[in-house]
């Protein structure tokens, strides 16, 4: 005879609670998305058109500094998010614990690297 009651048999199985925020996260990022891709590509494009010190004199401006920095933050976190996801749904236990954490180490370390790379060129 089993005695589990409804709750402890739906445990784990239900809402986590997290799935309206998770989507306007995603909705909120992918409307900057669609500003800043088109921004990023212009401005790497015409940024890359010289040599390497017309390159850093460009990136050493306000402007392309500021739409590449938040173009890289908003597409790595964009990415960080949706990777989350997959995990998430289709990884479980301890893996699923280590690879959160590695995607996120990894997204803020490639965050971090190009921030100080652009640092480095205005300065």
């Amino acid at each position: 005879m089993n005695y589990v009651t409804d709750r402890k048999r739906a445990a784990g199985s239900g809402s986590g609670r997290q799935g309206t925020h998770h989507h306007w996260q995603m909705m909120v990022t992918s409307m900057l998305l669609v500003v800043a891709v088109p921004a990023f590509l212009i401005t790497v494009g015409i940024g890359f058109s010289g040599i390497q010190e017309d390159v850093t004199v460009y990136f050493g401006r306000p402007l392309p500094a500021l739409i590449t920095g938040l173009s890289l933050s908003v597409i790595v976190i964009h990415t960080m998010r949706e990777t989350h996801a997959a995990i998430e749904d289709y990884v479980h236990g301890v893996a699923e614990k280590i690879l959160l954490v590695v995607v996120t180490a990894f997204s803020y370390t490639l965050i971090a690297i190009g921030l100080f790379a652009l640092a480095k060129m205005a300065l």
